[in-house]
């Protein structure tokens, strides 16, 4: 038995209380270097948050003292909520009073001082941060003569950071700088620091995104090692290789992707067989042939957990010879590949897969609005361009169609939001709002990762092997009633009070479709749904309506479908043992919270860039006026959005003809001297009258109908 069983079995036992280490030892009768080990290992579980040491030095579970372990969730306001580590356990509010200088982002132990009574949360006070998040902040410099103060971009911080004199590093007001805290706050003083790096003034070209990037520690250079290793990969495939492996170079693949898409980590293939059913070919770039594990360039990829978008940038998961080069799936080269092989039915059941290291030479990098716009449209051009892959494609829309009509058959949730493309001048300004739909080719490809994803993930699964899978657990039924609750209005319903099946809420979602509420609706449900994230254990993902599910089909740009690939290599050559398999069960659940978390600060960062191009674009428009719909209702103000996907704010301080107020239990807004109301997908008219490029919000005013 391990020395961290040995303390956590001491400390579960019924009539444990707390001990000093000294004591500890002594019960296990340790000395010398056994000694040392055993305080290490305290120290160690002590930062995990899986014990805790009180005033006295004695330690306990945490789990057995009434203190819950988590993410605190700050707020501009100055509380916030505790994100507990423990997935099945409600966020715990966390009032001004009892933040105790924790900042957003934080690891703390937070004490429970009040059980939530319904409808109301649990409250908490913060008694221990076990690891601080911000060393550095990015934000606003405002200099006085003889200090200065840093304004957080990320307004989650509700402290402005003090900068002593002599520390300001030759900042001038309104230059966005990254400042090191040397000081953390505490009682009624603010946090202090020294600045570190100046990015540039406001407004002046590529500060803005750069100051996201810094905000979010996000690594544009790769570091020398990680360069000097990738520098040293083949950008050929050599015969030795080859030999070893599947030779497809005589099928016919090919890519179909973005018109700017440069790594390109799919290829697709497909055939009728002469029983009619098809086969099915997902080839994805063998990107764990070239990063070992263990190596300079795999402990960074998983450092950065995935590629992030940035509308004029990528920041990759792996650098350019790889993702760009020898990787990506490029037309008639020679690339290496794991491929998998479906038989699929004209009912879309996978009757037989095959799952091998192979080798293909893409015939054609397809553009997806070409492939669209050939079977959409039936145009002569783009059937010019696509003229040796027009049977295949045609294939290929039959059985898109025939996945899809299965996946609606078992209740998969399909949200068809339009997606806002902004398009860019040369200097980084926004110049246009362009609104995409999601055509068939974009479909075919997404089906076909779709499926391919859950063959692996089931065949996996009944493998018995450790793996990683894509998991989206059950909604709180608490936040589906809430939902209820605000659908109500528009006239719809969901059933079932104790459990929802996802068949339930497809319904819903195709009711509404083409209705002026669908995207409002959609948009409410998605945030009533819990996230999707990696997990080490097996378990629905609830929006596929998939009993099994895995990332496997972009390991270029996500490092968990790189970690997939490597376990199922192992098990298809026969060489993961008992002792690989309990190396894998020790790693990948850490594997699967870290790039959770990675990919929810790509989210944040990509939405960040977003909400700043919408703002600057809306900022050219003050003045300008347009018809929107109420999207949201809060107890300040109301959102208003527009058919180009901005949102704006309409406060009721600025709605100058009644007083306004929010009733929350029937969900609108009303003129308390008029009776006036406004409700969730009411249509209205507001004109544009501010746009603040550093909290990146836009604020309307509500003109009268």
């Amino acid at each position: 038995m391990g020395i961290r069983t040995s303390i956590i079995r001491l400390m579960e036992e019924k009539f444990y209380r707390p001990m000093l280490k000294e004591e500890i030892g002594i019960r296990f009768g340790l000395e010398g270097k056994e000694l040392n080990i055993l305080y290490n290992t305290l120290d160690d579980m002590e930062r995990e948050g899986v014990i805790i040491r009180n005033r006295k030095d004695r330690y306990g579970l945490i789990d057995r003292m009434n203190l819950v372990v988590g993410i605190l969730e700050g707020n501009e306001k100055g509380f916030g909520f505790l994100i507990a580590d423990d997935k099945l356990k409600d966020d715990i509010f966390i009032p001004g009073e009892g933040m105790n200088g924790a900042l957003h982002g934080d690891k703390v132990v937070v004490r429970i001082t009040s059980r939530g009574e319904i409808g109301r949360k649990e409250e908490g006070e913060i008694i221990k941060i076990l690891e601080r998040a911000n060393q550095t902040i990015v934000g606003t410099y405002e200099g006085s003569k003889n200090f200065g103060f840093v304004i957080p971009d990320d307004s989650r911080i509700s402290y402005d950071i003090f900068i002593p004199k002599g520390q300001a590093n030759s900042a001038k007001t309104n230059q966005k700088v990254v400042v090191e805290i040397t000081r953390w706050p505490e009682q009624r003083r603010n946090p202090e620091g020294k600045v570190l790096e100046i990015l540039g003034f406001i407004g002046e070209k590529g500060t803005d995104i750069l100051s996201i990037i810094r905000q979010f520690k996000l690594s544009e250079e790769f570091p020398s090692k990680v360069k000097n290793q990738a520098n040293m990969i083949k950008q050929e495939v050599d015969q030795v290789t080859i030999d070893k492996r599947v030779d497809l170079r005589d099928l016919k693949t090919f890519t179909m992707d973005g018109a700017d898409a440069k790594d390109l980590d799919d290829a697709v293939s497909i055939e009728v067989l002469d029983n009619g059913n098809y086969k099915l070919g997902v080839h994805i770039a063998d990107v764990s042939h070239y990063v070992e594990e263990g190596s300079f360039l795999d402990k960074e990829a998983y450092k950065r957990g995935n590629s992030v978008y940035l509308l004029d940038r990528v920041i990759p998961m792996l650098p350019e010879e790889l993702s760009n080069g020898i990787c990506s799936l490029s037309p008639g080269v020679d690339r290496l590949t794991l491929s998998v092989f479906m038989e699929i039915d004209s009912h879309g059941n996978v009757r037989d897969h095959k799952i091998v290291e192979g080798v293909i030479r893409s015939r054609q990098r397809l553009v997806y609005d070409d492939v669209s716009d050939f079977l959409e449209d039936e145009d002569g051009e783009a059937a010019e361009k696509l003229a040796d892959v027009s049977e295949e494609l045609k294939m290929m829309e039959e059985l898109c169609h025939i996945l899809r009509a299965k996946r609606e058959r078992r209740g998969s949730i399909d949200f068809d939001f339009p997606e806002a493309r902004i398009a860019l001048d040369e200097d980084g300004i926004p110049i246009d709002i362009i609104k995409e739909d999601r055509r068939i080719a974009n479909r075919m490809i997404e089906e076909f990762m779709l499926v391919c994803n859950e063959t692996i993930a089931e065949h996996m699964y009944w493998t018995e092997m450790p793996f990683l899978y894509r998991i989206h657990e059950e909604p709180d039924m608490e936040k589906i009633n809430e939902f209820n609750k605000f659908i109500h209005n528009f006239g719809y319903m969901i059933k079932g009070t104790q459990e929802v099946h996802p068949k339930e809420l497809q319904r819903l979602t195709k009711e509404v479709r083409g209705k002026k509420e669908e995207i409002l609706i959609n948009t409410l449900l998605l945030r009533s749904l819990k996230k999707a994230r990696y997990s080490s254990k097996e378990d629905i993902h609830f929006g596929l309506a998939s009993k099994y599910y895995a990332h496997f089909t972009a390991p270029i740009r996500r490092y968990p479908d790189l970690q997939v690939h490597r376990i199922i290599k192992r098990y298809i050559k026969g060489s993961l043992d008992s002792k690989g398999q309990d190396k894998l069960e020790k790693i990948l659940s850490k594997v699967a919270d870290h790039t959770s978390m990675t990919e929810r600060r790509a989210e944040e960062a990509e939405r960040e860039v977003l909400d700043l191009k919408l703002a600057e674009y809306m900022s050219t428009r003050i003045g300008n006026e347009y018809k929107g719909m109420i999207s949201s209702l809060t107890n300040f103000g109301m959102f208003v959005q527009l058919d180009n996907t901005v949102e704006g704010l309409v406060r009721y301080s600025d709605m100058a003809d009644d007083y306004y107020e929010f009733d929350q239990r029937n969900y609108y807004v009303y003129g308390v001297h008029t009776g006036k109301k406004y409700r969730l997908g009411d249509i209205v008219k507001i004109r544009v009258i501010g746009a603040d490029l550093v909290k990146r919000t836009i604020d309307f005013m509500l003109l009268s109908p």
